[in-house]
């Protein structure tokens, strides 16, 4: 990857740095560079200033920790004064693209990673490419390619994981299978090491009469992460990538896909799931499990501040296990939703500064005493129970180029087409087949359009 020349002013008292035309990060020589221009990185300098921030961090361990770094950021840059809007990740996601076509769109917002979202933004202008801060603050440093593919699409918003970086997270995301101790203690189960083991655990624990698997699955989204869980044991992880990505090429008709709808089928018909799965919210579903309700929990390393709270010593998080115990790891997962800032924003450079002061190595330290898991930084933290395993289990995926991105990345309709198809074939409304037809469709149609 080229780097741009970065050369200090040496009236460096204002924080100021010129940045000669580069090559953006990322792994793509075609990129047009950004345009040069200037970048002030002294915050204190900015004059009196409002952002509005538009971000989901509403559970208990997000809240906490966005609070006090706006708390901290507010102390050391008085002159910034932060304008807060919190909503749910549903409510964000379905206000957030008619708040940027309008004349005052926030200036810092969490956008999903998805083409859905994103990329929809950054095809339609309404994102700003980040290269200029990311030279300046040093992100392409902190952050490797293998991040920054998650948050880069070309300046079109064609193509996704490779181009301009439009985003920053704070976390990294791994989904995993969360599991009661106690629950598993009383059935005469111990925490399984293989796929084999885990689907013996499932068939054990019906037997005695517990609820094996909880999901709450009415918003629809959940079952993409069961169904991701599975598809890891059964497809090769470059071709679940290339189906994320959206690239060309690959096809969801194959024997690998057939065979992880059949077993989440094969679940459904054995029990393993609590009944009224497809009715019950995801929140209901994950805070009954906090309360002994069910052995296991497929979800994602975000409820780890809130189950930890709530079951202490008591819950265990583990990456899904393969065929053999040291095999290499295939997880879902990569980055917590990024931080972007809005085209119309009046004060990209403020905005720049408070992405970096959430996203920096204090940041890092505060997410991680609030039950976060920082995406970078990670390895410096002190950890132990419930987070230790969520910390150790990002590691080994990272470290093992284990991380599949999430599925419903892969076109604008995606999320909803899964979604619903999913909810569709665990009401037995849809066979597998069937089921893979669809989400073939509208992934051929995207691909076929988006050339």
């Amino acid at each position: 990857m080229t780097r741009s020349r970065l050369a200090t002013l040496t009236a460096g008292a204002l924080g100021v740095v010129v940045l000669a035309a580069c090559t953006p990060g990322s792994n793509t020589a075609s990129t047009p560079a950004p345009t040069v221009s200037s970048v002030n990185t002294d915050a204190a300098k900015l004059g009196n200033v409002t952002l509005t921030i538009w971000d989901q961090e509403v559970r208990g361990g997000q809240a906490a920790q966005m609070q006090k770094l706006n708390d901290e950021f507010q102390k050391a840059y008085p002159n910034i004064k932060i304008k807060r809007v919190s909503r749910s990740f549903d409510d964000l996601k379905t206000t957030l693209r008619l708040a940027l076509s309008g004349n005052e769109p926030p200036d810092v917002v969490e956008a999903n990673n998805g083409r859905s979202d994103m990329g929809e933004f950054v095809k339609a202008g309404q994102l700003l490419p980040l290269d200029k801060w990311a030279e300046a603050y040093g992100w392409n440093e902190r952050y490797p390619a293998s991040v920054r593919q998650y948050v880069s699409y070309s300046p079109d918003g064609k193509t996704f994981g490779e181009g301009n970086l439009y985003g920053l997270p704070q976390v990294g995301e791994v989904v995993g299978i969360y599991y009661d101790k106690k629950v598993l203690a009383d059935a005469g189960v111990t925490a399984p090491t293989t796929w084999a083991d885990f689907e013996t655990s499932l068939a054990t624990l019906k037997g005695k009469n517990q609820v094996p698997l909880m999901l709450g699955n009415l918003e629809k989204w959940p079952a993409i992460h069961v169904f991701g869980t599975i598809q890891g044991r059964t497809t090769p992880a470059d071709q679940i990538r290339e189906l994320a990505f959206g690239r060309q090429g690959p096809t969801w008709n194959t024997p690998e896909n057939t065979k992880a709808a059949q077993t989440l089928v094969d679940w459904v018909d054995k029990g393993y799931l609590n009944p009224g799965f497809n009715g019950e919210d995801y929140d209901p579903a994950w805070q009954a499990f906090s309360k002994g309700t069910g052995a296991y929990l497929i979800a994602g390393t975000w409820l780890q501040a809130d189950l930890q709270k709530a079951m202490g010593e008591n819950v265990g998080f583990m990456l899904p296990p393969g065929d053999t115990a040291d095999a290499k790891p295939v997880a879902t997962g990569g980055t917590g939703l990024p931080f972007s800032i809005t085209s119309k924003s009046k004060n990209p450079d403020a905005a720049a500064a408070y992405i970096n002061f959430i996203t920096n190595a204090k940041a890092s330290a505060v997410l991680a005493e609030t039950g976060n898991l920082p995406l970078a930084d990670t390895a410096e933290q002190q950890s132990a129970g419930l987070q230790k395993d969520v910390f150790t289990s990002f590691a080994k995926a990272v470290d093992g180029d284990g991380l599949v991105p999430y599925l419903d990345y892969a076109t604008p309709t995606m999320p909803d087409t899964l979604g619903a198809a999913l909810q569709d074939l665990l009401a037995k409304k849809a066979t597998p087949e069937q089921f893979l037809a669809t989400v073939e469709k509208d992934r051929s149609a995207f691909v076929a359009k988006n050339g």
